[in-house]
């Protein structure tokens, strides 16, 4: 999940009129007349970069570290109210670097947000620094610099790599990734969404990721799927999002059956849900309403979810204890 994916429609509004920034003219774009018009065109991406081109509007609102903070806190609320009880979110930290703003300023106001989140739900969290695969490698490699102290300390969980993904190949940032691996710093990609299944193979080969985001064209090449299962490489899948992008026409096309099984680890997430519809509760739902799986089958994708989370073996004893004890609890329900 991108934390700048879930800024509402209402919190940009709010934001750009307290930080006297210039939304785009409703006569230029008439969605952005009112928050409700512009929630109505998100419904209507055409693609990735459509959806982008709003997500990066959305970004000139952030301003400063109180306004990263209301970001992720708004999103941990909505959580919440979801059942999570962990989450390992997205930033983008260039595209605010690249607007002047303080790569110490967007950190520090989201790790305010993410020790609220455990002192008020006992939400445990990891944050992810992605790389925006549109802009020069040279530039991630600053960023890689300045995040780095963050990265071994632990403040960040690892690093990722997001943005337009046709034409612009997850090989390219194999020096960065090959640090970071040498320095036991976590890895993932997104890769296989709009792209060719090549990139997942590149992400795997050139970037020793441990985790593949999307990743839905894997499918497509039998022998990398049995490579990616047999390595326990877990692919995040965002089904309302590939539905929203055009990238399936609905969340039956996902193969959710065919990686059930051949065995590949994945988990179910929401990508950038106040921009696609559907926070965390909707894509499982979705995901449900779809496949009709049997709890067996649902304890496979917790299981792995959990399995290749980031976080500290012990949390992950106590979510694998959670997970159980609410399966004991509803049984006669479920079974």
């Amino acid at each position: 999940m991108h934390l700048e994916g879930s800024l509402s429609p209402n919190l940009l509004f709010t934001l750009a009129h307290r930080n006297g920034v210039d939304l785009p003219s409703p006569e230029h774009d008439p969605a952005f007349a009112s928050p409700a018009a512009l929630l109505e065109r998100y419904a209507r991406f055409t693609s990735l970069d459509d959806f982008l081109h709003y997500y990066f509007i959305g970004m000139s609102a952030l301003i400063h570290a109180q306004d990263f903070e209301e970001l992720a806190w708004e999103y941990f609320q909505r959580a919440h109210s979801d059942g999570v009880v962990h989450a390992e979110v997205f930033f983008d930290p260039q595209a605010h670097t690249g607007r002047g703003i303080a790569y110490s300023m967007v950190v520090d106001g989201f790790t305010r947000a993410c020790r609220k989140a455990e002192e008020e739900f006992g939400m445990t969290t990891n944050l992810i620094l992605c790389f925006l695969r549109h802009l020069p490698v040279s530039e991630a490699t600053v960023t890689y610099e300045d995040a780095k102290h963050d990265l071994l300390n632990g403040r960040l969980a690892g690093i990722g790599l997001d943005s337009s993904e046709q034409g612009f190949p997850p090989g390219g940032w194999q020096e960065i990734y090959d640090q970071a691996k040498h320095s036991n710093i976590r890895r993932t990609a997104h890769a296989g969404e709009e792209g060719p299944v090549e990139y997942i193979r590149e992400a795997v080969d050139k970037l020793g990721v441990e985790r593949i985001d999307h990743g839905i064209r894997l499918a497509e090449d039998e022998e990398l799927m049995q490579e990616v299962a047999q390595k326990k490489i877990m692919v995040t899948l965002c089904p309302l999002s590939n539905v929203r992008l055009q990238c399936v026409k609905s969340v039956t096309e996902l193969p959710i059956r065919k990686f059930l099984d051949a065995g590949v680890s994945f988990s179910i997430n929401s990508d950038d849900p106040a921009y696609f519809g559907g926070y965390i509760l909707d894509n499982y739902c979705a995901i449900q309403e779809a496949f009709s799986l049997t709890v067996n089958e649902w304890m496979k994708i917790v299981d792995a979810s959990i399995r290749g989370s980031w976080c500290v073996e012990s949390r992950k004893k106590a979510m694998f204890s959670n997970v159980s004890h609410w399966v004991d609890v509803h049984a006669s329900e479920i079974r």
